[in-house]
């Protein structure tokens, strides 16, 4: 399996290009910034993406989606609960002083339990609202990549709109079940695993 993380735009977000080394099919989650670089590092790689999976609609995870579905032709994908958020992004960026340019509408929606296939790669979907109402994380592979649900010794804020401190809890507690060893491939920051979470978030006291 080949990962590709890049760390873009103001808020440095984690953008992350997943594919299979051996069909060379590939997703790109959250692409919120800079699309020159990710495609730089989709074709350095030989990769087809097939996929543009938003695991939610804030401006910074999505603020290069349009620029890399034109150079791909790859659907965009989100949960449709997250609909509300995507369609403020342009707004909510220019609020916090950013730009976005004007995005596509998705192409599908995903719903929990829902496969994703990356060539012989297979993610499920989680939806894990909190962060915001849509949120989506994805499961397999021995990786979750979790968007702004949980971060290495930290959550996803909850007061912009759709979010809910309570949502939040259950999503955490859900990803708390996941094997220890699963590698956390997280929105923000560095990487970390669930074990190292249970032990090391401060969130787990909140529970």
């Amino acid at each position: 399996m080949i990962i590709k993380r890049l760390i873009v735009g103001p808020l440095e977000e984690n953008t992350y290009v997943i594919g299979d080394e051996v069909t060379k099919q590939a997703i790109v989650i959250d692409p919120g910034d800079e699309p020159d670089r990710i495609m730089n590092e989709v074709n350095a790689n030989g990769l087809e993406v097939s996929a543009i999976i938003c695991t939610h609609g804030h401006f910074d995870h999505i603020g290069a989606a349009a620029d890399v579905k034109k150079a791909t032709g790859a659907k965009i994908i989100l949960h449709k609960e997250d609909m509300g958020t995507y369609d403020l992004a342009k707004e909510q960026a220019a609020f916090w002083g950013y730009s976005v340019d004007e995005l596509p509408q998705p192409d599908s929606f995903v719903q929990e339990g829902d496969d994703i296939k990356v060539g012989n790669l297979s993610f499920k979907v989680m939806h894990t609202p909190g962060h915001s109402q849509g949120g989506i994380c994805l499961y397999g592979e021995g990786i979750v990549v979790s968007g702004d649900t949980i971060f290495q010794g930290s959550v996803g804020r909850t007061d912009f709109p759709g979010g809910s401190i309570e949502k939040l809890k259950e999503s955490f507690k859900r990803l708390l079940e996941l094997p220890e060893n699963t590698q956390v491939l997280s929105g923000h920051g560095p990487e970390t695993t669930i074990g190292k979470e249970k032990t090391g978030n401060f969130f787990v006291n909140e529970l």
